[in-house]
């Protein structure tokens, strides 16, 4: 899919498989969506800018790189995107921090917001939207929406796992907006959960139902 990269590396492959085992207990679940996450994160942001730098190693001075530019924004959208916000800034701990608050009603399956908070900065900065399910669209597309209302140009949007009629409705939103996840899966059931997917990831993040 243009605009889609499945980041299949074996790690990544291994432990969400754990992840989608029903029996996989809420402490296991959490702390492999927190590895899985740095994995991730270590691909979205693979070709970000760098400036040459002079250092001293206790050698001898070396010519190194460090990145360019200002911190990046890390964006989870409420609630289950805080689990793979704390694996990413183990990777990037000087990141920036947006929160989105956005459920999707059960009924008409329309993402509510009901919450949003960035840096005020935040048009100038590259911003990593982040979610575990990426199944309607329709939280992504909506999260996507908000952040362009403040200016933000540079997006990126990560998740774990993929409905196609996720990735087509987020790229018929915003085909500016390239996607990075883990798999893309067979398709949405009748009431919206991506099959076979791994149930509800705030439910199981949280040990809630």
């Amino acid at each position: 899919m243009p605009g889609v990269t499945v980041v299949d590396h074996p790690l990544v492959r291994h432990k969400l498989t754990l992840m989608r085992n029903r029996d996989t207990s809420t402490a296991q679940f959490r702390r492999l969506l927190r590895e899985i996450s740095t994995l991730l994160c270590y691909e979205v942001t693979r070709d970000l800018p760098l400036e040459p730098v002079s250092i001293q190693t206790p050698v001898e001075p070396a010519e190194g790189a460090r990145l360019a530019g200002k911190k990046l924004v890390l964006a989870p959208i409420l609630r289950a995107g805080v689990g793979l916000l704390e694996g990413m800034l183990d990777l990037i701990p000087a990141a920036r921090v947006a929160h989105i608050g956005l459920y999707r009603d059960p009924e008409t399956l329309v993402a509510v917001e009901y919450y949003f908070k960035a840096p005020l900065d935040v048009a100038d900065r590259l911003v990593i939207v982040v979610d575990p399910m990426l199944a309607t669209g329709n939280t992504a597309v909506a999260a996507l929406e908000r952040l362009k209302e403040r200016g933000v140009t540079d997006l990126r949007f990560v998740c774990l796992v993929a409905s196609p009629e996720g990735i087509e409705r987020l790229k018929a939103f915003h085909p500016d907006v390239p996607v990075w996840t883990a798999a893309v899966d067979r398709q949405l059931n009748e009431h919206g959960y991506i099959a076979p997917g791994l149930g509800d990831a705030g439910d199981r993040l949280f040990g809630t139902r």
